[in-house]
């Protein structure tokens, strides 16, 4: 049964939103049904964490069988210290999203939650695909459901978004697939990742890779100055969109680098590092600036998701196992708060139809459950200690600190943009008098919103707390790849 449990974890909701879609007009049916599929694909993702050997960098669940002998592509899957706390991230995320469009979607209910269980099913697939066109076709299929998404349940300017979110990933993804090909071409006949990673390349053609991968991946990431499609994505998303787009497929980039530009070009990475932690920093500091001006809820999530995915990417290019650590586990923290912070922001637009920072103003007068959970996320997202926030943020600003006192400096800028335009918001949206007439008439959150805001809470305080289940199963395995980076192939 182990030998098929990452099949099983790409294929259940897969095959689960058919049985959805099935359901049609009968919404109560297709949510139930839902719901099921999405406990029953993290239920079984839950193995590959319990039986992970901790101790051991490699891949472990692996599973093999031709594809396409002709071309030499096969169904490769694995997992390492890597890519196991994404499956894991990525299947809890969809219960909640599925949790939190109960009452809200009232059209083509069916559809809306099989596209999010399809989606669940692709990128678990990304996460742990080891052959290279395999990893391809789940990472350009992962975007047609998110497009339909945007496309059918987003707001006024839904299209232009959709569009806009299509064409940049796609474009950049085109550059990587030539890529694909020269490295198919290089080892003989392969698509193998395993074996990219052991092939020795000359400088030139290890830039030329490197930089074609950086195309596909910081879009993804989105990396400062191919990050504009994804305010726009924010804003004109449906919540749930708006969730795993941010708690997920912001991940997906980053992971990229992680399987494939470091240990395939890794001199390439290093003498290109300095490019890199550049682009990073601009989108930590830069970008928190921007964030501090926004007017609109979302777009200032969203702009901040972009600020603190900086510290991932400057995490990965300093080459030190506390920040590729740190950087892991940011990406993890950063899944709870943004899905947080992003369902706080629907649970008011649910009531008000409003994101506007100015259409608020003493929310906590009428609906202090919600304040609450709302300060905690704010608080997270801004990096206080005892808060997942904090801990991947410490870690690679401690391991920028060891690369370069004044990259650790200015990375550290972040804790005090970070603070000011979360809290700023906060203060604006929730505290003082009671704004208007439609802020008096709110109510407070319900059990099923209290149920979702108090589980992300939880994760959110339990990372905080005790770090160590998620930072001792990557060690290994970063421990791994760095050792990989710093030998020279040439």
């Amino acid at each position: 049964m182990s030998s098929y449990l990452l099949s099983l974890a790409i294929w259940v909701p897969i095959l689960g939103a058919l049985i959805v879609f099935a359901a049609g007009a009968n919404k109560n049916l297709a949510r139930w049904t839902a719901l099921g599929v999405a406990l029953a694909g993290f239920i079984v993702t839950v193995p590959l964490y319990l039986g992970f050997d901790m101790t051991e960098a490699g891949m472990q669940f692996v599973e093999q069988r031709a594809w396409i002998p002709r071309f030499n592509i096969e169904y490769l899957l694995g997992i390492d210290g890597i890519s196991v706390l994404f499956i894991l991230l990525n299947s809890f995320i969809t219960i909640i999203v599925v949790i939190a469009g109960w009452q809200v979607i009232e059209d083509k209910v069916a559809q809306y939650l099989g596209a999010f269980l399809i989606m669940s099913g692709l990128m678990n697939g990304i996460f742990s695909a080891l052959d290279a066109v395999l990893f391809y076709v789940f990472f350009e299929a992962s975007l047609i459901p998110m497009y339909i998404i945007i496309g059918v349940w987003g707001g006024q300017n839904r299209v232009y978004a959709a569009f806009k979110f299509f064409l940049y990933t796609l474009l950049g993804s085109l550059l990587m697939l030539i890529a694909l090909i020269y490295l198919f071409l290089s080892s003989g006949g392969s698509f193998n990742l395993l074996e990219w990673h052991q092939l020795r390349i000359d400088m030139m053609p290890q830039i030329l890779i490197f930089l074609a991968f950086l195309v596909a991946f910081a879009v993804k990431v989105p990396m400062w100055p191919v990050h504009t499609w994804l305010p726009d994505a924010h804003v004109e998303a449906p919540t749930g969109g708006s969730v795993v787009l941010a708690a997920i497929m912001l991940k997906l980039g980053a992971y990229g680098f992680l399987r494939f530009s470091l240990p395939i070009a890794p001199d390439a990475s290093q003498y290109l590092a300095p490019m890199m932690i550049g682009l990073s920093l601009i989108a930590v500091v830069y970008i928190g600036f921007v964030a501090l001006v926004q007017t609109d809820m979302k777009k200032l999530i969203a702009y901040s998701s972009i600020s603190h995915m900086g510290f991932v990417t400057l995490g990965f290019f300093i080459f030190n196992q506390i920040g590729v650590e740190g950087a892991l586990v940011q990406m993890i923290s950063h899944g709870f708060i943004s899905a947080a912070m992003f369902l706080c922001v629907g649970v008011m637009y649910d009531r008000m139809h409003s994101r506007n920072i100015a259409d608020y103003g003493g929310v906590v007068n009428t609906m202090p459950k919600f304040a609450a959970f709302f300060m905690l996320f704010a608080m997270a997202n801004a990096g206080l200690p005892a808060t997942s926030g904090f801990v991947g943020e410490f870690m690679v600003i401690l391991g920028a600190i060891k690369f370069n006192f004044w990259v650790g400096f200015a990375a550290a800028t972040t804790l005090i943009l970070g603070a000011a335009y979360t809290l700023w918001m906060y203060k604006r949206v929730v505290f003082g008098e009671v704004a208007n007439s439609h802020v008096a008439e709110l109510t407070d959150i319900n059990n099923r919103e209290f149920l979702f805001l108090a589980v992300l809470a939880f994760c959110v305080l339990a990372m905080g707390i005790y770090p160590y289940p998620f930072t001792e199963v990557m060690h290994a395995s970063v421990d791994n790849l760095l050792k990989h980076v710093a030998v020279s192939k040439l």
